[in-house]
């Protein structure tokens, strides 16, 4: 799910659509308007899913997609590596998700924790 909204309403933190990916806003930086020309705004950003920078230079009038991420809450079924079996605690269906590093000691059976979700992509905040 996306919708569009104008490169000007873009904010520092939110998402946007970028090389097809969702993003997170890093850095926005708009030109003044040329002679010709209308004001250019660059945006910086953090894939939300892989983490990869991405640029992308869009006019201010011009609409982009941004992503409509939802985090919801699930629980700990069972830990193997650096793999966790996580409950959807809305639907009760069951995903495996890749742990990250920084949340490895924090990760075990039985605690809820949340994590975000978009078009069956799905990552542990």
């Amino acid at each position: 799910m996306k919708e569009l909204i104008e490169v000007r309403m873009l904010k520092e933190g939110g998402y946007v659509i970028i090389d097809d990916v969702p993003c997170t806003i890093v850095n926005i930086t708009i030109s003044k308007p040329g002679k010709h020309g209308a004001a250019k705004a660059r945006m910086d950003g953090i894939g939300v899913f892989d983490s990869q920078k991405r640029t992308a230079v869009q006019p201010v009038t011009s609409k982009m997609y941004v992503p409509i991420i939802v985090r919801r809450s699930g629980q700990v079924l069972s830990v193997s590596d650096d793999t966790a079996q996580i409950m959807d605690m809305e639907d009760y269906s069951i995903i495996e998700l890749k742990i990250p590093e920084n949340m490895k000691e924090r990760v075990e059976p039985g605690k809820e924790l949340s994590f975000l979700h978009y078009e069956g992509k799905y990552k542990i905040v």
